[in-house]
């Protein structure tokens, strides 16, 4: 168990499944309570985080709306008095052609992936800079390093969190607060089991196959091969570690 996550207060955004589900039971099992936020059910997630023997507290919150955000942020602080650990998981992955991309296409990605980050992080870093100690993570792509088609919104959203991240390395740090960002690859999770295939691919198991024959590390990604990103991420050891973009991604992207 690292010892720095013990009794602090996680919120992990899209922890009802997939990946933050991953990431919240981790952090659980590390030593902190989970604050689950997403539009789906976060029951299952919350039952995991109290079988680690941490309090759960699973809220309805649509990352996107900054109305809703503030109220989960008023809930985490009668609750629990703050966050310690934002973990900005939530986000979207339409394929669509550009020439087929309207511009409501365009915002609802760049709302759910890009405007999140900054909405949720508007409402925990005061309380961050107040005890002098925090730990933002966000979630990037190794689409960035890669030739694929069909994602213009997604990888402006995710060039746009890799970009946040570093300004709010440069901004928060002095205040004992640090904030990194993981890049994975396309991951087997519940939310890319029922994408539909990119063309030329017959199914989702074709594409994640493909996915790994660019790998170094020939198998599909799992959001159990991040965890122990996030939980060095969010620890002491990594208190020099700022601003950084991480790719977790099985060697897809060598750079």
């Amino acid at each position: 168990m690292a010892k720095s996550h013990h009794g602090k207060i996680a919120v992990v955004s899209g922890g009802a499944n997939g990946i933050g589900q991953a990431f919240a039971q981790r952090l659980a099992e590390d030593g902190a309570h989970i604050v689950i936020a997403d539009i789906a059910p976060g029951s299952d997630t919350a039952r995991m985080v109290e079988q680690a023997g941490r309090q759960a507290l699973a809220c309805t919150c649509d990352v996107a709306s900054e109305d809703s955000v503030k109220a989960l942020a008023a809930e985490v602080t009668s609750r629990f008095g703050g966050c310690d650990i934002l973990i900005n998981c939530a986000g979207i992955f339409p394929n669509q052609p550009f020439d087929q991309m309207t511009f409501a296409d365009w915002r609802r990605v760049l709302a759910i992936n890009l405007d999140s980050v900054f909405l949720m992080s508007a409402a925990f870093v005061p309380g961050m800079k107040q005890r002098r100690w925090g730990r933002i993570v966000n979630m990037a792509s190794s689409t960035l390093g890669s030739v694929v088609s069909g994602f213009a919104h997604y990888m402006a959203s995710k060039a746009g969190i890799v970009g946040i991240t570093r300004a709010l390395a440069s901004d928060l740090g002095p205040f004992g607060i640090t904030v990194n960002a993981i890049s994975p690859g396309l991951t087997r999770s519940p939310g890319t089991l029922v994408r539909t295939p990119r063309a030329g691919m017959a199914s989702m198991e074709d594409e994640y196959r493909h996915a790994a024959s660019m790998q170094a590390i020939k198998r599909p990604e799992l959001p159990a091969d991040l965890v122990g990103t996030v939980s060095f991420l969010t620890s002491d050891d990594a208190a020099f570690m700022t601003g950084q973009t991480l790719n977790v991604d099985g060697g897809r992207v060598r750079s």
